[in-house]
């Protein structure tokens, strides 16, 4: 299965999504044929396959593609990775940053492989939780390292612009395994993670 961005949209589901949602149009009370909404819908459902591309995305392959033998064994971290998710409950975003940490075991692989297994994720109907942990059990299945940390710090809209809009609320989530479990290796990531390295 190819991880490349979706360039060319399957003809049938769009025009099924195409109908559906001409048809959401009518039943929101909108007339689907005036001047602003006549092409709306064929939008929209290109829209939708772009933003859940992860459906067809192999993670797995993804990190095979990278993977290398190196002897390094310190603490590997890729962070504030920008990340644009669908809440699966509301079908509105969440958007935020991972940070991604692995202690290599043999093996190291692309730094733009752990972003591309983010996006493998999140381009998909989530919800924040899992893809916490999905993120972090493709690396430990492909890589076989000591350890891997994932955390998330996302802004959900189905809390911003409905619901309790509560506008400044920040969801944090993480996930840990191996060394990360002990409390000084955790202790490390969290401070690499809040620190401004590069403009010190």
């Amino acid at each position: 299965m190819s991880y490349k961005k979706i360039e060319q949209y399957e003809e049938k589901i769009t025009s099924h999504l195409v109908e559906n949602y001409r048809e959401t149009l009518i039943l929101l009370g909108e007339n689907p044929d005036r001047e602003g909404l006549k092409k709306t819908p064929h939008r929209v459902a290109k829209a939708m396959q772009y933003l859940t591309q992860g459906y067809h995305m192999d993670p797995k392959a993804i990190l095979e593609s990278a993977k290398f033998q190196e002897s390094y064994s310190e603490m590997v971290l890729v962070k504030d990775i920008e990340l644009y998710s669908l809440c699966e409950h509301h079908l509105l975003p969440f958007f935020g940053k991972a940070h991604v940490a692995y202690i290599p075991n043999g093996y190291i692989v692309g730094l733009s492989k752990i972003a591309r297994v983010v996006d493998c994720f999140s381009r998909r109907l989530q919800v924040q939780e899992r893809l916490t942990h999905q993120i972090l059990d493709a690396i430990q299945d492909v890589l076989h390292p000591l350890g891997v940390a994932v955390v998330i710090e996302a802004q959900h809209l189905c809390m911003m612009m409905r619901g309790v809009q509560k506008q400044n609320s920040v969801t944090t989530t993480s996930a840990f395994s191996g060394q990360f479990e002990d409390e000084r290796t955790r202790a490390e990531f969290i401070r690499l993670i809040s620190a401004d390295l590069m403009h010190r």
